[in-house]
């Protein structure tokens, strides 16, 4: 059997006051298309489709396109479990009603958990759904003492494996597998580290779907494997290789893997270097377009420097000046500066803004000004 592992949508995300939508709807259409082209039987969600639990309209107006063209258009099972981003109550809402049409929200969690059985030349594939889901929660449900997300996995995987009847089993859990790399963008499950869980809870399933952590890899065996996001949302993930991951499970229930890559509307980047190269660099980036941090070595003030570089770069979405910075820290060591006179901090001002100093008819005109403000306070 052949399916699609992909996680983490996040359908609705902004950054830095940015909707993605436009971006995601290219991104998921063309991880349709590629299971199109892959011939899947399924399409695995491990979790946090929307980016908050109550997402705004436009992004359910978005979910129930993909859903159509997935389940109608391509007769492709969707299988997804709720993430921690996610409200699985609403998310779940219908779910036994859309069972019917190929779509499977395994959004609860059962004290007898039923898979999702699919079948191929070889027989049955049972998919089974392993939401997020704190300590307490999983306390409820299986009427078991825990008390950490360890202790929890621990008890969800025993929960599942006892009712195998499958030859081949598969599972969809959201959480966070101990030693496996983070970025910026990922909600913490927990406060210091105690979220991190076990990869040997899962080593009874033929292949495990992990969602939450957006960068691609694998802990423990090549088949418990996070897809990682299908967009880059921080960037602490300029480095990432976003991708989907094409499953090829035999009649034994071994699995070939291949991570198929994805390419974005605009990619999210960084770039570091004085205005004037940034500006002339602009001129021949193919990619102008990608969501940029651009980090200004220059080490003097600048007018409109967003301005400016808008105009090579219209999709900035955050300017740092460690170069300006670092000349400000050294300046304001130096007591001098605290009692400087209104004249000789205009003047430094100025020589930094414009690159020159005060002409002499320039600093009678400001020296003007500064006594009428004084004659005025008096």
């Amino acid at each position: 059997m052949r399916f699609l592992h992909t996680s983490d949508w996040h359908i609705g995300r902004a950054f830095h006051n940015v909707s993605l939508l436009q971006d995601q709807e290219f991104i998921l259409q063309q991880i349709i298309e590629i299971a199109r082209a892959q011939q899947v039987t399924a399409i695995l969600v491990a979790g946090d489709i929307y980016d908050r639990s109550v997402p705004p309209a436009t992004a359910v107006a978005l979910l129930d396109k993909i859903v159509d063209q997935i389940t109608v258009e391509l007769n492709i099972a969707l299988i997804i479990i709720p993430g921690n981003h996610d409200s699985a109550q609403r998310l779940g809402f219908a779910a036994r009603q859309l069972r019917q049409s190929g779509l499977y929200i395994l959004g609860e969690i059962e004290h007898q958990p039923v898979p999702v059985i699919l079948k191929d030349s070889s027989g049955e594939v049972a998919f089974w759904g392993m939401p997020y889901a704190d300590p307490a929660a999983v306390r409820s449900a299986l009427k078991v003492d825990v008390s950490t997300h360890d202790q929890g996995i621990k008890a969800l995987c025993e929960c599942i494996v006892k009712e195998f009847k499958a030859p081949r089993n598969v599972v969809l859990s959201h959480c966070f597998i101990d030693g496996s790399a983070e970025s910026d963008s990922e909600r913490p499950l927990s406060i210091g580290g105690a979220d991190r869980v076990s990869w040997q809870h899962f080593c009874d399933f033929n292949y495990v779907a992990l969602g939450h952590l957006h960068g691609r890899q694998f802990k423990g065996e090549k088949w418990i494997r996070y897809c990682g996001s299908p967009l880059k949302y921080s960037f602490s993930e300029e480095q990432h290789i976003k991708s989907v991951v094409i499953v090829d499970m035999d009649a034994a229930g071994h699995c070939d893997i291949e991570q198929v890559v994805l390419q974005p509307l605009r990619n999210m980047r960084s770039i570091t270097g004085a205005l004037a190269d940034i500006i002339a660099a602009a001129v021949t980036d193919q990619q102008a377009d990608d969501y940029l941090l651009i980090k200004l070595t220059d080490t003097h003030a600048i007018l409109d420097v967003m301005g400016k570089l808008r105009e090579v770069y219209p999709n900035i979405l955050h300017l740092e000046r460690p170069g300006l910075m670092s000349s400000k820290s050294k300046s304001s060591v130096q007591p001098e500066h605290l009692n400087a006179s209104e004249m000789s901090m205009f003047s430094d001002f100025y020589q930094q803004v414009m690159d020159r100093d005060l002409s002499a008819d320039e600093s009678a005109i400001v020296k003007s000004v500064i006594e009428k403000l004084h004659s005025a306070e008096g």
